[in-house]
């Protein structure tokens, strides 16, 4: 497994090795051992998936409470996938990174506790699996609003994103409850 940290030092590409031949392809999506290795030793307790049609934004979603690390692939198509650091007292407080994720180039992302994470889908339609460190409590899940100007996310698609009432009515970042 190749392990990239990027501008976001917490937040890493995770590139597993893939074994391809005439029937297909096979790689280890998750081993514990690998990842303790590397010094990411969390336990993950839920994995979600989602399915999406082409300019679906989902986010920037984070709990205030309960606050989960999450690895994200794409197992269907192509999401450009965004962590935006919400930690007050971090160096890079209000900065993001982001990252193409589909199913052909395997990748993955760690997103750890701390950071809101969201994703819009680039290809017809996309399938995103995530495991959680932590439970989903929808009484303590925040929304940042995805176009907030102070966090200047370069967004690829032109088109108008499709958009949940919750994902459209979300917070800007002076006015969102953040982690200290």
């Amino acid at each position: 497994m190749k392990i990239t940290s990027t501008a976001l030092p917490e937040v890493l590409i995770l590139e597993p090795r893939v074994f391809e031949d005439s029937r297909g392809f096979f790689f280890e999506a998750f081993n514990r051992r690998t990842w303790a290795s590397a010094g990411i030793d969390s336990e993950f307790v839920q994995d979600n998936q989602s399915s999406s049609k082409r300019n679906v934004l989902r986010g920037l979603h984070y709990q205030i409470r309960q606050p989960q690390g999450k690895l994200v692939r794409a197992i269907q198509g192509e999401i450009f996938d965004v962590a935006v650091d919400i930690r007050k007292s971090s160096p890079t407080f209000g900065k993001s990174v982001h990252v193409t994720l589909s199913a052909d180039n395997h990748k993955m992302l760690w997103i750890p506790a701390g950071f809101a994470h969201g994703f819009l889908v680039l290809s017809d339609s996309a399938e995103v699996l995530y495991k959680t460190t932590d439970f989903y409590a929808p009484e303590h899940e925040r929304t940042l609003l995805w176009n907030d100007p102070q966090l200047a996310i370069s967004w690829p698609s032109t088109a108008a994103p499709v958009l949940s009432d919750k994902d459209g009515s979300g917070l800007t970042l002076d006015r969102a409850e953040l982690f200290g």
